[in-house]
Parts: structure tokens; C-alpha cells; sequence
């Protein structure tokens, strides 16, 4: 196979129609409309969208940084029946690298973690709920670890993981019907790969044909050179990124909780372990003290996992009675 040298150039018109052509020609070829345009670029995302009170964009050394708690202002957890028991929980300083200077790469890469994040930062995952994807997953409907169709999202797209952490799934909806320029031309979130994420439709309105979209979700793009969507039907969103971002493992993620007391008190908040046919009447609700409660029933008994801010920061007071623990209720204090 013969190996092509990646290359660039700079915005023209003539470019713009010699794009696809040159995709077919260089798999590898990717587009610059420089490091400046770009950071610009992900910076009017989330300030066009009106999320700058929460959300802060940094540029330097090749990437944006995409800094926030991942916790939205929208409806949270409710309506989820497929509960891994697990409740959201702020995630100080979470920081999203977008890469720059996209290069488009050969091989697609995927993750058990986020792939980007949306432009109220919150991460953005894959459809899946089963661990890493591999490149023959990316391929069929992975029915069994489908979020959505497992009920394990609640009704804006989302729900906290393994680190209590929330993050989306699929499109998330409320956040878009937040978005002060909402709409086909709005940019949703980013990639870490430094490819823009819109949604169902082209930004200019027009309908994606069935098939038009590749395994990671994505298409070719006449300013960005290539850019994600969202979709009714699986993967939902971007399940892979098809650009370059150097050590996948350099990619951020959220931790689990830790056990307040220092090493006296070691250990992390364990994970929870989804009931068996799912749960009823899930709701997640908050007060302006900042205790939130998740409130369900199962087999006719009622769960809930609790918790209030400490007077240290980061830190959480815990109370649940969960199915995971067989229904005895638990206390303690854990801490980002």
C-alpha cells in the first residue's frame, strides 16, 4: 500500500471544491484554516451557544482546553430504568484538549471513555455502555450494551458512570434546547480530535442521506475538512475518532470518588451494580444547598442514593439505601 505524506493548505474557494477530491486521493490529508481560526472557533461555539458563564476555552500549545465541572443545568437522571446506581456528581476542573490542527488519520481509534465533549462540558461518549469498542464492534449494532435501547439514559441523552461522573450517549437534547443559536449550523461539541460535532442534519439544513455517514459517525467538511453527527438511528453520535490526537491514554477522565480521612480511611466509592429488569419511577432532584437525591423504586421497595456538600471543598456527604447493597443504608464522606 502506498503511504501518503499528510498535507496543508489554507481556506480558499478553490479549496473547498478540491476537498473531497483529495480526501479520495490522500486518506491521510488534512485541512488548516490555522491554530488561531480554530481556537477562535470552538471559543464562539460555546459562547454562541451561551454556555460561557459555565464553561471556560483555553488555546495553547496546539490544543483548546474545554474546562468545566461536566454538570449541566438541565434535567438529570430522570427516567432511567436501566440504573447502574451510580448519581452525578461535580467534576472540578475538567478538562477537555481539542486538538488545533486536525489531521485526518488511516485507522479509526476508539475508547472506554469520552471521545469529546459537548460545548456545555460535558463529555461525550460512544453509544455503548460495555467497555472499548474494538474496530470489528465499530462495524454491527452492539444491541447488548446499547444505552438507549437499555433504558440507561435518562430523557436528555445522558447519565453518571463509573467515576459519577454525567456525561452523554447519544444527542444530547436538553442541552440543545438550551443553546442560544440553536439550530443545523450550531456547533455541538467537539472531538478530541479537533472535528466539530453538529447535529442530525448538514449545517445547512439539508438531510443526511442514509449511509452518507462513516463508521465513526462523521463525513467530510468543507471549513473543517471533516465533522461528526448525531443520529436517530445507532451509533447515535460519534462512536470513534477518525482524526489524530497522539496518546489515547493522555485523554482526560473522571475517577471515582475517594473516601474522605486520607489514608486512614483509603478506598474509593464502589461501583454499582445494575438491577436486574431495571427500576421504576426513577427522579434525580437538587435544592439551592446543593443536596441532591435519587429517588427509585424496585419490587415495590424504595431506593435512593443521597448527598450534601461538606464545608470541605470537593468533598460530599453520602447516605443510600441502593439494591447494590442490598438495601441496608450506608454513610460516609467522599471526595473528588
Amino acid at each position: 500500500m502506498t503511504s501518503h505524506k499528510t498535507k496543508r493548505f489554507s481556506v480558499s474557494a478553490k479549496a473547498a471544491v478540491l476537498i473531497p477530491l483529495l480526501l479520495a486521493l490522500y486518506p491521510n490529508f488534512a485541512f488548516a484554516h490555522g491554530e488561531e481560526d480554530h481556537c477562535m472557533a470552538v471559543k464562539a461555539s460555546v459562547a454562541d451557544a451561551g454556555f460561557s458563564d459555565v464553561v471556560k476555552v483555553t488555546c495553547e500549545n496546539g490544543k483548546a482546553i474545554i474546562t468545566s465541572d461536566t454538570y449541566p443545568s438541565h434535567t438529570l437522571m430522570t427516567g432511567i430504568v436501566g440504573t447502574n446506581e451510580q448519581v452525578p456528581v461535580p467534576a472540578k476542573d475538567y478538562a477537555a484538549p481539542i486538538v488545533l490542527n486536525p489531521v485526518l488519520g488511516s485507522t479509526p481509534q476508539t475508547r472506554d471513555a469520552a471521545l469529546g465533549v459537548a460545548v456545555n462540558g460535558v463529555p461525550i461518549y460512544d453509544y455503548t455502555g460495555g467497555g472499548e469498542m474494538t474496530l470489528d464492534d465499530l462495524k454491527h449494532h452492539q444491541e447488548q450494551h446499547d444505552t438507549l435501547q437499555t433504558e440507561q439514559l435518562d430523557v436528555c441523552g445522558g447519565h453518571a458512570g463509573r467515576g459519577d461522573d454525567y456525561h452523554y450517549h447519544v444527542k444530547p437534547t436538553c442541552m440543545i434546547e438550551q443553546m442560544k443559536n440553536a439550530g443545523d449550523a450550531a456547533i455541538i461539541g467537539w472531538a478530541f480530535d479537533g472535528f466539530p460535532i453538529y447535529g442530525d442534519n448538514n449545517p445547512d439544513g439539508t438531510p443526511i442521506a442514509m449511509g452518507e455517514l462513516d463508521v465513526c459517525n462523521g463525513k467530510t467538511d468543507d471549513t473543517y475538512i471533516y465533522r461528526y453527527h448525531t443520529s436517530t438511528q445507532a451509533p447515535y453520535i460519534i462512536q470513534c475518532l477518525m482524526g489524530e490526537v497522539g496518546d489515547m491514554a493522555d485523554l482526560p477522565r473522571v475517577s471515582p470518588l475517594e473516601a474522605a480521612g486520607g489514608w486512614f480511611n483509603w478506598g474509593g466509592k464502589l461501583a454499582g451494580v445494575p438491577p436486574s429488569g431495571g427500576v421504576e419511577k426513577l427522579t434525580f432532584t437538587q435544592d439551592g444547598n446543593g443536596r441532591r437525591s435519587m429517588d427509585y423504586i424496585y419490587k415495590g421497595e424504595a431506593y435512593y442514593m443521597r448527598y450534601t456538600p461538606t464545608q470541605t471543598p470537593d468533598c460530599y456527604t453520602f447516605e443510600t439505601r441502593t439494591i447494590t447493597d442490598g438495601g441496608s443504608v450506608e454513610t460516609g464522606e467522599y471526595c473528588r
